[in-house]
């Protein structure tokens, strides 16, 4: 299933994180938190002003970001969970 995000969204895949501290302690699953690094892996045209002019956004498809830890709505694709964020929702890109 291929997903399109529309105007000014991203479609994000969260960055696992690692399992291990650095001092080799696991960390159990119902300890973690979930990530806020993610992969863009689409992105919609752009946002649309009121005057009728498109503007391109700043985040491309495979660029490593970080989002808040409430932004975005997830969702299911091909059994993978994604999120679908607005550009106003992203941090930073880690370059």
């Amino acid at each position: 299933m291929n997903v399109r995000p529309l105007q000014d969204r991203l479609l994000v895949r969260r960055v696992e994180e690692v399992e291990t501290t650095k001092g080799g302690i696991i960390i159990p699953d119902s300890a973690k938190e979930r990530p806020l690094e993610g992969k863009v892996v689409a992105v919609g045209n752009g946002k649309r002003l009121e005057d009728g002019t498109l503007v391109a956004l700043d985040v491309k498809a495979g660029d490593r970001i970080l989002f808040g830890k409430y932004a975005g709505t997830e969702i299911k694709v091909d059994g993978v969970e994604h999120l679908i964020l607005r550009e106003d929702e992203v941090l930073g890109v880690i370059e």
